[in-house]
């Protein structure tokens, strides 16, 4: 995973994208700049090991960079490109990156509605990064690196909620239990 994170976004006590990075090992994140790109970002997109996709709704990308498959070239890793921010501020990265041009878009057609209540979108189809990146992982045959972000993030919104009506979290419902499941099959 590739995390371009607008320039706030990781100081919001609501940000998921670091939840990626606390699931998937190979995860780099740059914060974005309008004016400069970070030369590591470069690199990292230019490297051979990586197939670079960038994840967005075809909607707003030209016909011709739109895919709806991972099709990965052998010796390839896929490398999802997640732009972590509000969905103007993504929009804005999207318009104004012109180094992402040359990157396929892959369009999302998520099975189901987002679950994230800390920040809403105008659409219910439109999820958070890491409800995306959940995707991505199950696009790519890895089911549980899937569920264990989602349940992971399931646990984090409750914890926010919870925390900001002073209501003590429950180390023992049901996500937390699956999340505690999940994560002892790593070991």
């Amino acid at each position: 995973m590739c995390l371009i994170m607008a320039d706030t976004e990781p100081l919001k006590p609501s940000n998921t994208g670091w939840l990626i990075a606390d699931v998937v090992k190979d995860t780099s994140a740059f914060v974005w700049s309008r004016t400069a790109v970070d030369p590591d970002l470069l690199t990292l997109l230019a490297n051979p090991q990586w197939a670079p996709y960038l994840v967005f709704p075809g909607e707003f990308a030209a016909a011709e960079r739109v895919v709806t498959e991972v099709q990965v070239p052998t010796g390839k890793r896929p490398l999802f490109v997640l732009l972590d921010g509000t969905w103007s501020e993504a929009g804005k990265m999207f318009r104004k990156s012109p180094y992402l041009n040359h990157l396929p878009v892959l369009s999302l057609q998520p099975e189901q509605l987002s679950r994230y209540a800390l920040r809403r979108s105008t659409h219910d189809d439109h999820l958070c990064t890491s409800e995306v990146a959940a995707v991505c992982l199950a696009l790519v045959g890895e089911p549980h690196a899937a569920q264990t972000l989602e349940t992971y993030l399931a646990v984090f919104s409750n914890h926010y909620l919870n925390s900001r009506q002073s209501v003590p979290a429950n180390l023992d419902d049901a996500a937390h239990q699956r999340l505690h499941a999940l994560c002892m099959l790593v070991r």
